[in-house]
């Protein structure tokens, strides 16, 4: 198949093109700063020379969008928003105005659409969109919103031969330096991946080889429609997911971390407490529904194989470093 991933470089990008690339597929990407063999430039916000490789694909995977991991400031999270929107209705364009438009278009989301729920998961029938939560911070709505806007601009494309799925994401959990859980493994290993703020707080995940066996799985899916949830069944309190991870690697424990610690923490990795915090209880209704089987259903079992490819491929790199730099 020919594929278009726009925003493709980020860590889950990086992901998908590899594996779609190993399969066989034609892959390219849209990029601000292309550097690399199938790499097209785009600025993300005008239509150019890059709408040729939308018309004739077979699917568009837009994952365009400013990385979250940042502070929220009032500049930050416009920024969020403005790439998001900005992104998703341009590639509505250029599919409308293609003359062979991609059967397909997987516009990425955010499981952060849901709300901060500690009682019962959240799946896509009967999930409570979030924003009106008591006793959260009142920009957790302005997430909330950016998410709704990142979707209705996909919704709103008159794009009628081209089906549409939004991707509603969790933490894509891949060995990659620079991801999620690069950071948190980082965290663990240095003795402070305990809970945070009590620790209740529910981590929603999915296995890097899910959720590119999601991707190939809605590909397929002729009849599936709208928002699903890409998750592991099995979300996790926030104590029970770093426990698990310390475990993994074979660290013993974890310093716990109050509300005001984690503020600090998340100052100084540039982030923000919103990522710490929130409960986020995502299930994957619609994929188990359409017949979906993870290969990785339970967050201890994940957290080993993660960390067995961590080793594996730090192994690799020292065994190939020439012996003066080894150390």
């Amino acid at each position: 198949m020919r594929i278009v991933i726009p925003g493709g470089t980020g860590q889950v990008g990086t992901v998908l093109n590899r594996a779609l690339t190993a399969a066989g597929h034609d892959v390219t990407v849209l990029t601000r700063r292309p550097t690399h063999d199938r790499e097209i430039a785009w600025d993300g916000e005008t239509l150019g020379d890059w709408t040729e490789a939308v018309d004739g694909s077979d699917v568009v995977i837009n994952l365009a969008g400013r990385s979250v991991s940042c502070r929220y400031t009032p500049a930050n999270l416009r920024a969020m928003m403005d790439s998001r929107v900005h992104s998703a209705r341009v590639v509505g364009e250029a599919i409308a105005g293609a003359a062979r438009p991609p059967r397909l278009w997987l516009q990425m989301s955010t499981a952060t659409v849901y709300a901060h729920r500690f009682d019962a998961p959240n799946d896509e029938a009967t999930g409570v969109i979030g924003g009106t939560e008591p006793g959260v911070p009142d920009y957790w709505a302005y997430s909330v919103e950016i998410a709704k806007a990142w979707e209705s601009a996909q919704q709103q494309a008159p794009t009628p031969a081209t089906r549409k799925v939004a991707l509603r994401t969790a933490m894509v959990m891949s060995p990659d330096r620079g991801g999620v859980f690069d950071v948190l493994l980082r965290l663990a290993r240095l003795g402070l991946g305990g809970p945070v703020a009590g620790g209740a707080q529910y981590v929603s995940w999915i296995h890097d080889q899910d959720f590119v066996r999601a991707i190939d799985f809605l590909i397929t899916q002729e009849h599936l429609t709208g928002p699903v949830n890409l998750a592991a069944p099995h979300p996790v309190p926030q104590r029970e997911f770093m426990r698990a991870l310390r475990a993994a690697w074979g660290v013993p424990v974890g310093l716990p971390a109050t509300r005001w610690m984690a503020e600090l923490g998340a100052f100084a990795l540039r982030s923000d407490t919103e990522l710490l915090l929130k409960s986020r209880r995502v299930v994957p209704g619609r994929l188990l529904d359409a017949g979906f089987t993870f290969g990785h259903e339970e967050w201890p079992k994940a957290a080993t194989d993660l960390v067995h490819r961590v080793r594996g491929t730090r192994s690799q790199v020292r065994d190939s470093a020439p012996s003066g730099t080894r150390g």
